[in-house]
């Protein structure tokens, strides 16, 4: 399994950023999802998670600004960004949860693990 993180940068208050997270090794409808973030000297924290069945949630501090989404056909996560404030700067992760069906040709089977990015980093400045 691998995720691989993308569209983290600089950017100013108030700007946008569309981060995305491409999923391989297990099939990307299976499980739900998530993005996480770690600011310096904090711990990481949960920002919104998908379900298999669509579902999203967030975190009180990004509703309203962040909305998750994903592409089944792409394999592919994504965290759409708006009106960020410099708080939001921290590395961010995306995570498949646990019971994602993987493939590992000929086999397959439920994972029992969170798999991980390796993380993409985002800074808002004034």
């Amino acid at each position: 399994v691998q995720l691989v993180e993308s569209g983290g940068g600089s950017v100013q208050t108030g700007g946008s950023l569309k981060l995305s997270c491409a999923a391989s090794g297990y099939i990307f409808s299976s499980c739900g999802m998530g993005w996480y973030r770690q600011a310096p000297g904090k711990e990481r924290e949960l920002v919104s998670t998908i379900s298999s069945d669509g579902t999203t949630t967030y975190a009180d501090s990004v509703k309203g600004r962040f909305t998750i989404s994903q592409d089944n056909a792409k394999n592919t996560l994504y965290l759409q960004m708006n009106s960020l404030k410099i708080e939001d700067t921290a590395v961010y992760y995306c995570a498949a949860d646990p019971g994602c069906t993987v493939v590992e040709t000929p086999y397959r089977y439920r994972s029992m693990t969170t798999y991980w990015g390796q993380g993409t980093q985002v800074t808002v400045s004034s």
